[in-house]
């Protein structure tokens, strides 16, 4: 099975690297930059699970990249999903499967629309990772899942042959046959984790501290709402996960988002917390908590786009 891994970041990096390091394979899709530190580093994963170093990675450019793939690994920001999907097209052929990682479901739209709902997978991870300054790949935590499926939960053939090249790959896999489901439940969660961290300016346990909670709870109890009026309610199982993490005392974890924002970064707002807001509309609900945190992410996304507008003015 030929793979290429759109991108050589936290995610396309870790998961890639596993494969290449497993014998797959593997060619990353990586811009100029990324190919020339590559070339002289290395692929590089720092993790309690286990290091990788993959001296010659195999890269292509977009301008350089023709013929299609059997699997095509995507896990770009929201943001820069039409200019991957761009970069990507050539290598998607009739028999061509894109899994997706992002978080939210309207990439799955617009890949579908761009590429053929058939080509699409569902595909979801839980893992912490980030590059550090040399382009490593620092893996944050223990967990490494990633799961995926046919949208219709289908036990097709193309899935089966991923989840044969996924096994013994040094993360967990998972064939699902749920995996709309399982997006939407990470999605509940996402949501209501970036929207609560990013309003307060907080991780979890400083949150607990403040005795504000409550208001964690129940803007997840609003994202559950939204959900469960799309037809995907959330198990009980993972609001009860949710619910200890968002009430953990001490807690030091926290959404990727608030870290973007306090790097003054591009963030996924819309994606995540926008897109779900939308779906809730005319859907019964109020949805106050998250329509603050939308408010407020959209208001920091323009600040620093003017910001950034103004430091690049002659």
């Amino acid at each position: 099975m030929r793979i290429l891994a759109v991108g050589a970041g936290a995610l396309g990096g870790y998961f890639g690297g596993r494969l290449k390091a497993a014998g797959r394979d593997v060619t990353f899709l990586v811009r100029p930059r990324r190919a020339a530190q590559l070339a002289q580093t290395g692929l590089v994963i720092k993790s309690a699970l286990g290091d990788v170093h993959i001296a010659a990675p195999p890269t292509v450019t977009a301008e350089a990249l023709r013929g299609p793939f059997d699997l095509v690994l995507l896990s770009c920001k929201a943001y820069d999903l039409a200019a991957a999907a761009d970069s990507l097209a050539p290598a998607v052929g009739p028999d061509t499967a894109i899994l997706p990682l992002l978080n939210g479901m309207r990439h799955i739209e617009f890949l579908g629309e761009r590429f053929g709902a058939g080509a699409v997978l569902g595909g979801q991870c839980l893992i912490s990772a980030t590059l550090d300054p040399d382009g490593r790949v620092l893996h944050l935590n223990e967990l490494h899942l990633l799961s995926f499926g046919e949208q219709n939960g289908a036990k097709s053939p193309r899935t089966q042959a991923i989840a044969a090249a996924f096994s013994g790959a040094n993360f967990q896999s998972r064939l699902s046959p749920a995996i709309m489901q399982e997006m939407w439940e990470k999605w509940s969660f996402i949501a209501a984790a970036a929207g609560i961290n990013c309003l307060m300016r907080a991780n979890f346990g400083d949150i607990v501290a403040a005795g504000a909670a409550g208001y964690a709870n129940a803007m997840f109890d609003e994202c559950c709402a939204i959900a469960a009026a799309n037809g995907h309610p959330v198990s009980a199982n993972s609001i009860a996960l949710t619910r200890a993490m968002f009430n953990a005392p001490g807690s030091m974890i926290a959404a990727s988002m608030l870290r973007d924002i306090e790097r003054g970064a591009a963030i996924e707002a819309n994606h995540i917390v926008g897109d779900l807001l939308r779906r809730g509309e005319g859907k019964g609900g109020d949805y106050s908590l998250l329509r603050i945190a939308s408010a407020h992410l959209r208001a920091y996304d323009t600040r620093r786009k003017r910001e950034q507008g103004a430091a690049s003015a002659p």
